[in-house]
């Protein structure tokens, strides 16, 4: 096998044929995404043009896309950094501009010293010099204001906050596009 194929990354739609996640986008190894076709844990809808593996005896196509057998209903999503940027959409909740997330940090609404937890409804993104000039106070005390209160998302609305991002299209397979927007509206 080269190493083209070893790197090769599956689609994994829900059964409802929209990504099981868009937060990050859901994608197995194509090895893990093969073994649930061959166990008849999900469907392969794609598989990837002219790219074949073999065993001793026998041919396979590598799966691009694939779909659960059965609909995968996300109920929470984890309180983590990116979650946490991705509600905000990478943008200072102080300044409104927009931030590689590596640029941002994150800010206790009301500081923990002053009660305040780390906790959906209490931390947004900031910028550094955001961070820094608000310190250890609050907005009103720093003399600064919220684009939006802090909120703890539903998955539907961190999906849509995907949606809204640039998608990095070096990591995205052609073979997918079709897969991806199944959902948008059609212009005329």
């Amino acid at each position: 096998m080269n190493q083209a194929v070893g790197s090769l990354r599956t689609l994994v739609l829900n059964a409802n044929m929209q990504p099981l996640s868009w937060a990050p986008l859901s994608v197995w190894n194509w090895q893990n995404a093969f073994v649930a076709v061959h166990q008849d844990r999900v469907v392969q809808i794609k598989c990837y043009d002219d790219i074949i593996v073999h065993s001793a005896s026998q041919s396979f196509e590598v799966p691009a896309v694939v779909a659960l057998r059965n609909y995968h209903k996300r109920k929470t999503v984890g309180f983590t950094r990116y979650n946490l940027f991705l509600r905000d959409e990478f943008r200072c909740q102080y300044c409104g501009k927009r931030f590689p997330a590596n640029d941002l940090t994150f800010d206790h609404v009301i500081p923990r010293s002053k009660g305040g937890g780390s906790s959906w409804r209490n931390i947004v993104a900031s910028c550094e010099a955001d961070n820094l000039r608000k310190a250890n106070r609050t907005p009103r005390q720093a003399g600064m204001r919220l684009l939006r209160p802090p909120f703890e998302p539903t998955a539907h609305q961190l999906d849509a906050a995907a949606r809204r991002q640039p998608l990095a299209a070096g990591g995205l397979h052609q073979t997918w596009m079709d897969y991806l927007y199944w959902g948008a509206e059609l212009e005329d």
